[in-house]
């Protein structure tokens, strides 16, 4: 999973990510374009999209960001259910789902674990 080269993401990430692209293409909703978020000063959960689906290997200051976004939109993940084709479970899919929380979570308290280890 971990190299020099960076993080790779697991199928079912693949599989969230593909499933949003779709869903965004369909729906015309849900996560920003590159250019979008660029207006922001942010991440384009289309870039992700695209970078997971594709199994590109994620840096760790990308796997942060992962982090981040599904700390900051976990607030909507009880609309996933009620609007299953809405913004949220769209963007939510983007960033690789459910299963990309996980990951990222894993991989940043890994990494932070490992730092606190080495400082002592």
């Amino acid at each position: 999973m971990e190299t020099s080269k960076g993080f790779a993401p697991n199928a079912a990430m693949k599989s969230a990510a593909r499933t949003g692209l779709e869903l965004r293409k369909k729906h015309k909703r849900g996560g920003l374009s590159t250019e979008e978020a660029g207006k922001q000063g942010i991440g384009s959960g289309v870039a992700r999209a695209t970078a997971i689906a594709n199994g590109q290997r994620l840096s760790y200051d990308t796997v942060k960001r992962m982090k981040s976004f599904f700390a900051r939109h976990s607030a909507y993940k009880h609309k996933h259910k009620s609007d299953p084709t809405g913004p949220a479970r769209i963007s939510w899919l983007l960033w690789g789902g459910s299963a990309g929380k996980s990951w990222a979570e894993a991989i940043v308290n890994r990494v932070e674990g490992a730092k606190k280890r080495d400082k002592t």
